[in-house]
């Protein structure tokens, strides 16, 4: 029964956002306790406490399209849009225009991506966002960039891992810049 709930669930889920789960179905398939450990995570995913949505988002996309330009990558973006973040954004973010992306939004996708590379950078970003958001903010952006890790490199070590060069926002393709590029958004006011 309890596997049955847990499918009909990740159906939902695939139709709602449009998504393949298919990689967790296999997990519940193979072992119902490693199943539950694993949407333990989503909770962690889902944490969001003070810092302004573009820069969780931003975070948590900078981390995704580091391990997947795919659907992973699509399905961040389309949650992002349906939680009021604006195509404008999105756009910017995964394509790293400095330019058209928001003070907070950078800061958030700068510290993500400092923290991905173990830059020493990630020190001042972190003064900068307990200054601007609190403590609360700093574990929100933590966790984004650890869950925007995390799922991808599930699918891919299953063996579910796809990668494309576009993925859509706003009802438009839009040009993914998936690796990091040191310094891409960054030098930023904020």
């Amino acid at each position: 029964m309890f596997k049955w709930l847990m499918r009909s669930r990740l159906a939902t889920f695939d139709r709602t956002y449009d998504y393949d789960s298919s990689y967790a179905g296999d997990i519940l398939a193979a072992d119902t306790f490693a199943f539950l450990r694993f949407a333990r995570l989503m909770g962690v995913s889902r944490y969001h406490k003070d810092v302004p949505l573009e820069a969780w988002y931003a975070a948590k996309l900078a981390a995704t399209m580091a391990e997947d330009c795919g659907p992973c990558t699509q399905l961040n973006v389309t949650m992002a849009e349906r939680h009021g973040v604006s195509p404008e954004v999105l756009k910017a973010i995964v394509a790293r225009d400095e330019r058209a992306i928001s003070c907070d939004a950078a800061l958030g996708f700068r510290f993500s991506e400092a923290v991905q590379r173990h830059d020493p950078a990630a020190d001042g970003l972190r003064e900068e966002i307990l200054s601007r958001w609190g403590r609360r903010a700093l574990v929100s952006l933590a966790f984004a960039v650890t869950a925007g890790r995390i799922f991808p490199t599930i699918k891919y070590a299953l063996g579910h891992g796809r990668s494309c060069a576009r993925v859509s926002v706003g009802g438009a393709l839009a040009p993914v810049s998936p690796h990091h590029a040191r310094g891409a958004i960054s030098g930023r006011a904020s």
